[in-house]
């Protein structure tokens, strides 16, 4: 799911041409350029930027109630600039022309309105693509920070082997096992799955006098009851594949935690994704 957007051009007022101090005249910081989703609002430069390829982001997406902002959790590529501009620029007047852009880009607008501290935000969608951007003034300067996550899915780019799991057994007992999916809800394993469980399968070959427990352990969306009973199902099918390529039956026992052993807080997609796992335990 890679998409692309043109840049979008801020609506710029026409104004005569300001002598600024010199933080405004220095170029934008090393490394920082604008976002290919939203342009910079004219006579600002980049303060500080962050980019990066996955990584977890959260988003106003509601009106501030009890003093707390309405938040929502992303993961994807994110884009997070800071910009100090004229202090001829009010806050409102940037975020208004962000919101403008954006609804021209065909972009829908999730919330406009306030943060916590009374600035102007505004938060919009197309697609997979997520943008923020609120006012944030620098002193006697006017500024804004931008937002951006486009939610996608996390490149796995480190595998579980025989070898590393053997060796985190040894020094602990027990190792999480992740790259073990099923179909939502169920316990019948996605074929993608069988690359790591065959490293499990590898892993008890290699070491034939070790016994094992197989713990499924879900995260806490859903009723408790059918997350227990679901992660007793996931880890039997585990035991299930093993015993079925070649694992003695006898080695194996498995077992469901539902969402009551959490490795994380479940407050987050990062965290629920961590909770969401098999555990071998040697017994």
């Amino acid at each position: 799911m890679k998409l692309r957007y043109a840049p979008l051009l801020l609506a710029l007022l026409a104004a005569p041409t300001f002598g600024f101090a010199q933080d405004l005249s220095d170029p934008d910081e090393e490394g920082c350029k604008d976002s290919p989703v939203l342009t910079r609002m004219a006579g600002c430069r980049i303060m500080r930027c962050t980019n990066r390829e996955f990584d977890a982001m959260e988003l106003q997406v509601g009106p501030v109630k009890d003093g707390a902002e309405t938040l929502k959790g992303f993961e994807g590529a994110t884009d997070n600039m800071v910009y100090m501009c004229p202090s001829r620029l009010s806050s409102l007047q940037i975020v208004r022309n962000a919101e403008n852009a954006l609804k021209a880009a065909g972009f829908a607008v999730v919330f406009s309105g306030k943060r916590g501290d009374d600035q102007p935000i505004v938060t919009a969608q197309k697609g997979a693509q997520w943008v923020q951007v609120y006012g944030s003034p620098w002193n006697e300067f006017s500024g804004y920070e931008f937002f951006a996550v486009k939610v996608q899915g996390m490149a796995q780019e480190m595998e579980a082997t025989a070898d590393s799991l053997a060796k985190e057994i040894e020094k602990s007992g027990r190792a999480a096992v992740y790259g073990i999916n099923f179909d939502t809800g169920k316990a019948l394993l996605k074929p993608e799955s069988d690359k790591i469980l065959g490293e499990i399968a590898s892993l008890l070959k290699n070491n034939p006098s070790w016994k094992m427990k197989v713990e499924g352990h879900t995260d806490n969306v859903g009723l408790k009851a059918t997350n227990q009973t679901l992660s007793q199902q996931r880890a039997a099918a585990v035991v299930a594949w093993l015993a079925g390529h070649g694992v003695d039956r006898s080695r194996l026992t498995s077992l469901g935690f539902g969402d009551t052993k959490p490795l994380a807080d479940n407050a987050s997609e990062e965290g629920r994704a961590k909770n969401r796992r098999v555990e071998l335990v040697k017994l």
